[in-house]
């Protein structure tokens, strides 16, 4: 028997006035015809859920959705419906009242009885305006964004003001002018960004700039080719906390690359303040595969950051650039180049410049061609470098180049290739107070005098 022999209408809603559609009232659905008032409607109608079946529905200018007007209001469709953006802004404005943290005490009654957890579903939006949006969303209490495509708009889901607890899931926001997902100096705390397709959106994939954000997590999604060669320097994951905050969070599982045509461009770029106190970090940066852009990872003034179980390659200027930062953690990760993948010129080098206080173990370094050294320390204060290997690399291993007090122990610095030349496995220039322990180094070393203390080393 079918689902509706039993009463039961789209996402189990029960038959009746909660299945109506947007055509009931008045929307046309051929993609000709304006239906901004037959959608702002079914919307001011109180109806609970705007639906939407298959069609193209044509709207000149946003849909506002009050939440504390409508109470509980949805957007919903079964994948067979198009919302066309012919206006400018965005196609849905969703604002909620809730002023509130994520802590229940302070979350009002009007909140929980009239305007939680919108959900928008199962539908394109696609834009045909220069100007056009997908949706912003202010003033929510835990919004879903699931099952959308978003496409040929300026940016895909904005969230600004203060949100709270949002969750944006099997979404393809693909081939947009701005940005995939925005939060636009939003306070936000509490958002995860899952099993999506970020892709193709020329000012960046998933981007934070000012605000307050606490506990972002983006995870098992593919995020790729969000940068305009013709634009300005972006990423596929570009957090700018050069104002406001952005702390906690996780990158886990995704697949971030392309592409290295874009000068500037970066798989991830954190970026903060350079003056204490630091307000980016404790984030976590781990199971990725990280190619094909100038810099893989790059770090800019930020504290408290762990790398680890990654692959690098195709890094065109560096796999991984940290300046001046801090309390950064680099675990056994893999800066591989392998040679089924062309071009062949990346030069897949790591450089660490003005930065302390910072451990890097079980890196694996295979064939760099970084100008100066495969890992370079520049200006650096208070490293262990510890238990890792640097294979063929184009000139030298490792460059300590005005270093203090830092101890590279047991690590394999080799070059076997035939066109290896002169290598040089390490080279310390100036610095003072390290210590080099119980490493095998292949090729020469070249350690100006009181730089470096050298013990146990073959």
């Amino acid at each position: 028997m079918t689902a509706e022999a039993f009463g039961v209408g789209l996402r189990g809603q029960s038959d009746g006035v909660s299945s109506q559609t947007v055509r009931d009232f008045g929307a046309v659905g051929d993609g000709e015809a304006d239906d901004t008032a037959a959608l702002q409607k079914v919307v001011d109608a109180h109806a609970g859920a705007l639906r939407l079946p298959k069609g193209k529905y044509r709207i000149a200018k946003p849909i506002r959705i009050a939440l504390n007007e409508t109470g509980y209001t949805s957007i919903v469709g079964d994948g067979t419906a198009t919302v066309i953006m012919a206006g400018k802004g965005p196609a849905f404005h969703i604002v909620g009242a809730h002023g509130g943290t994520a802590a229940p005490h302070t979350v009002k009654d009007d909140v929980w009885d009239n305007q939680r957890m919108p959900l928008i579903d199962g539908f394109e939006i696609r834009g045909e305006h220069p100007e056009s949006l997908g949706i912003v969303a202010e003033g929510t209490m835990h919004a879903i964004f699931s099952r959308l495509l978003i496409r040929r708009v300026r940016d895909g889901i904005v969230l600004t003001g203060r949100n709270r607890n949002v969750l944006i899931s099997e979404c393809q926001i693909y081939h947009n002018r701005g940005t995939g997902i925005y939060l636009d100096h939003v306070n936000l705390h509490q958002i995860n960004i899952a099993n999506s397709h970020i892709s193709y959106n020329g000012g960046g994939g998933v981007v934070v700039r000012g605000g307050e954000v606490r506990n972002l997590q983006i995870g098992t999604s593919d995020i790729e080719a969000n940068m305009d060669p013709d634009g300005p320097p972006t990423a596929n994951v570009l957090i700018d906390a050069s104002e406001g905050s952005v702390r906690e969070g996780a990158i886990v599982g995704c697949t971030l690359q392309h592409t290295h045509e874009a000068p500037g461009s970066a798989n991830i770029r954190f970026i903060g303040r350079e003056k204490e106190p630091i307000k980016i970090g404790y984030f976590s940066i781990s199971d990725n595969a990280l190619s094909d852009v100038a810099v893989n990872v790059h770090l800019k003034y930020v504290r408290g950051v762990s790398i680890t179980g990654n692959s690098f390659w195709k890094g065109f200027e560096h796999n991984l650039l940290v300046e001046g930062s801090s309390n950064v953690v680099v675990g056994p990760n893999l800066f591989d180049r392998n040679p089924d993948y062309r071009p062949a010129d990346s030069r897949n080098s790591l450089l660490f410049v003005d930065s302390v206080d910072s451990t890097l173990t079980g890196l694996h370094i295979n064939h760099a061609l970084g100008e100066e050294a495969a890992l370079t320390l520049r200006r650096c204060k208070r490293f262990n470098v510890t238990n890792s290997m640097i294979l063929d690399s184009a000139s030298v291993g490792l460059l300590l180049d005005e270093v203090e007090h830092t101890r590279v122990s047991d690590t394999v610095i080799r070059n076997d290739r035939a066109d290896a030349g002169e290598f040089v496995a390490l080279r310390a220039v100036g610095g003072s107070d390290n210590s080099l322990v119980d490493n095998l180094f292949s090729g020469g070393v070249d350690i100006a005098e009181g730089s470096a203390k050298v013990e146990g080393s073959h």
